[in-house]
């Protein structure tokens, strides 16, 4: 498999995954480092040929089994679908996606018009997420809005 989290030892013995768009529920009886990925072996999987069909296939994690992040990190997931105001409260759009950059994230924010605004991960723009309120606050600096 393919590891792209960022917490790959919380894959061990015992743990529950979900696989595919079907999120089947299987349960991790080993797993080793191999090679640039890490070969995992389910409960109740003996055989290659049992567990093809799981091959180009999404895992995922339950949402309750996250680490904790320290204060001021969030979730991509966590990030995208708020709805984002500038500090005089007018409602600039909603994050679509987000950009990962080398120096900083910057998050693709969908206008009501349909035009996108860049809004960079940095606590000078971005002032508050506000995660119950599914609101971000950011300040916007001249040359920011298309």
């Amino acid at each position: 498999m393919e590891v792209i989290t960022d917490f790959p030892e919380r894959i061990t013995k015992g743990t529950s995954l979900y696989i595919g768009e079907e999120h089947l529920r299987v349960e991790v009886s080993g797993r080793r480092m191999h090679s640039r990925g890490m070969l995992i072996s389910f409960v109740g999987y003996q055989t290659p040929q049992e567990v093809e069909r799981f091959r180009n296939q999404w895992v995922y994690v339950s949402s309750s089994d996250r680490p904790k992040l320290p204060e001021g990190e969030y979730y991509h997931h966590e990030i995208i679908g708020l709805t984002v105001e500038d500090e005089a409260g007018e409602v600039l759009g909603v994050v679509k996606a987000i950009l990962e950059t080398g120096a900083n994230d910057v998050y693709v924010v969908q206008a009501a018009s349909g035009k996108e605004i860049l809004i960079p991960a940095i606590t000078s723009i971005v002032l508050e997420i506000n995660l119950e309120q599914n609101k971000m606050l950011v300040r916007l600096l001249p040359g920011l809005l298309p």
